[in-house]
């Protein structure tokens, strides 16, 4: 009976912006005898580089990563060229869900089902069976020209663009797009938007989560900053920025968020 050193081992690639969730896939892939981590990225430029040197066969792939997310790291390599297997891992809702389907493309939704895990990975068995046929070229092919209708249902189902703020007895709606930057207070986050400040009872986490990364960059637990805004970058040390923005605000990055700033500079 062939044993598990014998068989021809899966070479996958984690792609994740969140190191809890990088780690999750990780443990989740630890007992699986045919599958070897050959690297993990932080963001999607990492993702493009390790892609073209590694030549992985699967790659998970976060959808939602700053400035170069999952469906720009598609379109940066290109049909001909991405690995034979990808799994989106999304927090997509239903109906986004469907395009992902429609090319028979894998995807795990957040947080991720162990048994869910498992079955996606016979999908993968069996996949990797028939990549000869060509249809996983085809499939891939299919899901690289409909990128952009998904970024449009990514962004109309998924980001925020009001939010609704109680001051003083009244309830109006801010805008996503003034918002100028983002700190905790507390139990609260401050929202900077126009010269005005507006208290939120939320987490830096979950706002970040329902802002486009597109359009927003974390710098540090306690800061996410409107991208557009950022005037100039000043190093410190150790990896650390001050961070200018067009009115003149200075505000500070922490090295944990430095990959953020590091597909900035690149982008």
């Amino acid at each position: 009976m062939m044993n598990s050193n014998q068989i021809e081992k899966i070479r996958a690639l984690i792609v994740d912006d969140e190191p809890l969730a990088r780690r999750g896939i990780r443990q989740s892939l630890q007992s699986v005898f045919d599958v070897e981590i050959i690297g993990e990225c932080k963001n999607g430029r990492e993702a493009v580089a390790a892609i073209e040197r590694q030549k992985p066969d699967l790659v998970f792939l976060d959808v939602q990563m700053p400035l170069l997310d999952g469906f720009g790291v598609i379109e940066e390599i290109g049909a001909e060229n991405l690995p034979p297997i990808i799994i989106f891992v999304t927090a997509f809702d239903e109906h986004a869900i469907r395009a992902f389907e429609i090319n028979a493309l894998d995807y795990l939704l957040k947080p991720v089902d162990p048994e869910r895990f498992k079955k996606t990975l016979e999908r993968v068995r069996e996949q990797l069976k028939n990549k000869q046929s060509g249809q996983l070229d085809e499939k891939l092919s299919a899901l690289l020209r409909d990128v952009e209708s998904l970024k449009d249902r990514n962004v109309s189902h998924e980001y925020l663009r009001r939010i609704v703020i109680k001051e003083n007895g009244r309830v109006f709606f801010l805008d996503a797009s003034e918002i100028d930057w983002v700190s905790a207070e507390g139990n609260y986050i401050q929202l900077h938007a126009r010269n005005k400040t507006h208290l939120l009872r939320e987490t830096m986490d979950g706002i970040e989560r329902k802002l486009n990364p597109r359009e927003f960059l974390r710098l540090r637990r306690s800061t996410i900053v409107r991208i557009e805004q950022i005037k100039e970058l000043q190093p410190l040390f150790k990896g650390e920025f001050v961070i200018v923005l067009k009115d003149g605000t200075k505000l500070s990055s922490s090295r944990r968020y430095r990959q953020n700033l590091d597909a900035l500079l690149k982008s």
